[in-house]
């Protein structure tokens, strides 16, 4: 990488860590830490399906493992927080790994894959829905200890500001990505596998690697949602709510861009909201204002946003 590839994202970064300084409504601290833990979940699904060209339906199985790995150490077995959320991004990278492996194995991809990570998803959810020790349908509740050594703090302000220097992280990492050897590989595989195996390419490894890197920022999202609200169920964790908008976002800003996500994700929570505040919090409706959207995304792409998100690369 050069000066210009990371420049944008350090600058980024610093102007957003100026919000706490100029913004002290929780309301609002809430907002951009739960858009910014999108931004993270979106950035790994953007890896698999906007580089990739992988499309996965059930980033919730990464994003609900990082969590429950993070809530259940710290609540059952008493672990130092810290140690759980990493322990979550491992656990999530695991089943990305062992879930690409057997879809890719089997050669799975399109619309097959999609509905194979939609049904593990589904799958996770049922089971921690059942099973005793992740609390069940009552949830699992961490235990409220504002104190920095607990991953805690009494101040919104400082929690929005891990999670902002997480998701430069991610950024700097999809810019690493897309600059490598790998990077280029993953993208032949999205535009042609059968060409890209006849140059020599190993698709079944490229593949595995995005998807593994791809579970890890989900379930790195997951463990900062368990860790931010304290509380987890199966319907939370493993919910099909996180895989739309994990998806939609990217599809939206613009997949197989690095800020792609960043703008789906800011333009997604802020329709979302306005759509509450104007109607009230109706039952799924954000889910139907973000359907509208992503048919006028498809219908009609934002060329010249994406011709700058491109020009940016």
């Amino acid at each position: 990488m050069t000066a210009r590839d990371v420049w944008p994202i350090l600058l980024f970064g610093a102007i957003a860590a100026l919000l706490p300084l100029f913004v002290t409504a929780g309301t609002l601290l809430n907002f951009a830490i739960f858009t910014l833990i999108l931004c993270l979940a979106a950035q790994g699904w953007n890896i698999l399906g906007g580089f990739g060209g992988q499309y996965s339906f059930g980033h919730a199985a990464f994003f609900g493992t990082g969590a429950y790995a993070a809530a259940v150490l710290q609540v059952r077995y008493g672990v130092n927080p810290y140690i759980t959320f990493l322990a979550g991004i491992a656990l999530a990278a695991l089943v990305g790994w062992v879930i690409g492996f057997l879809s890719f194995r089997s050669g799975l991809r399109g619309s097959y894959f999609a509905l194979v990570t939609l049904a593990f998803a589904e799958v996770f959810r049922v089971l921690a829905n059942a099973a005793s020790f992740t609390g069940g349908a009552a949830g699992l509740l961490i235990p409220l200890d504002q104190r920095p050594a607990n991953f805690q703090f009494e101040s919104r302000g400082w929690f929005y500001l891990v999670v902002l220097a997480l998701v430069v992280v991610a950024l700097l990492l999809t810019r690493a990505l897309e600059r490598s050897r790998l990077g280029a590989q993953l993208v032949a595989v999205r535009e042609n596998e059968e060409a890209a195996r006849a140059v020599g390419v190993d698709a079944l490894r490229v593949k595995l690697s995005a998807i593994t890197l791809s579970a890890a920022m989900t379930g790195a999202a997951g463990g900062l949602y368990a860790q931010y609200f304290l509380y987890l169920d199966s319907t939370i964790a493993y919910g099909t709510w996180i895989s739309v908008e994990a998806l939609l976002a990217p599809i939206i800003g613009g997949a197989g861009t690095v800020f792609g996500p960043v703008i789906g994700a800011v333009i997604l929570h802020t329709l979302a909201e306005l759509t509450r505040m104007m109607v009230g919090r109706i039952p799924g409706i954000d889910l139907v204002i973000f359907g509208v959207l992503l048919i006028l995304v498809v219908r009609y792409p934002p060329r010249h946003l994406l011709r700058f998100l491109r020009w940016r690369r």
